[in-house]
């Protein structure tokens, strides 16, 4: 099989993978400061609920959930699944998962801000709402950035993950490619691998420039 064949198809299945760890920031991120909100809560139950949820998410293989979330629906409801449910079981499970890591990260970074910043909401006339939005976010954002990089940098390679339920994502196709009648086997997965460091490299040098940026706290 010809290097530029290769390379095509490595790409292919290169842009699942892309379209996953997009959706799942999309999805996480936000859901994340949800989780933490719940967590903090002052009702009991639902606190309860998501400090075990959050022990699940982080006490299992992912893969583990990504294949729940695949099977379940119609092994424990019967439901019947569109063509494309491998692929959103993926980016559910994926949410899901990492939502619960950024819950407990921003806790981690919103606890670090010292208590006279929401003393001072009140006294510029902001409400506890706007307090939060204005005063406390900003500077959480920037206590969380170096732990929800290096969640990000997981993430790129975690994508591998749903292979185990067939979506056809780069390292599946690095799969198919390698046990191919005339394929050069295991230049294939490095070729994998290479694709993935300089994604990763991206991703990083992104979020620090980022991470510079919000250097005014």
């Amino acid at each position: 099989m010809a290097f530029s064949v290769m390379m095509t198809q490595l790409l292919i299945g290169f842009t699942m993978s892309l379209r996953i760890f997009a959706l799942t920031l999309v999805g996480a991120l936000p859901l994340g400061l949800l989780v933490y909100f719940g967590r903090v809560s002052r009702f009991k139950p639902i606190a309860f609920i998501v400090k075990a949820y959050i022990s699940i998410m982080r006490g299992t293989p992912l893969i583990l959930q990504v294949m729940v979330v695949y099977f379940g629906p119609n092994l424990i409801f019967g439901l019947s699944l569109p063509a494309n449910w491998r692929f959103w079981a993926a980016v559910v499970a994926f949410i899901v998962n990492y939502a619960a890591y950024f819950g407990e990260i921003y806790r981690g970074g919103i606890s670090s801000i010292p208590i006279g910043q929401y003393e001072a909401g009140p006294v510029l006339g902001y409400t506890k709402a706007q307090t939060f939005i204005k005063i406390i976010l900003p500077q959480m954002v920037r206590n969380v950035l170096p732990p929800v990089t290096n969640e990000v940098v997981t993430l790129v390679r975690d994508t591998s993950i749903a292979y185990a339920i067939g979506t056809v994502e780069m390292f599946t196709k690095a799969r198919q490619i390698a046990v191919a009648p005339n394929s050069p086997g295991m230049i294939t997965f490095l070729m994998a691998a290479v694709v993935y460091y300089v994604f990763n490299f991206f991703v990083a040098y992104l979020m620090g420039r980022i991470e510079k940026k919000l250097d005014y706290y």
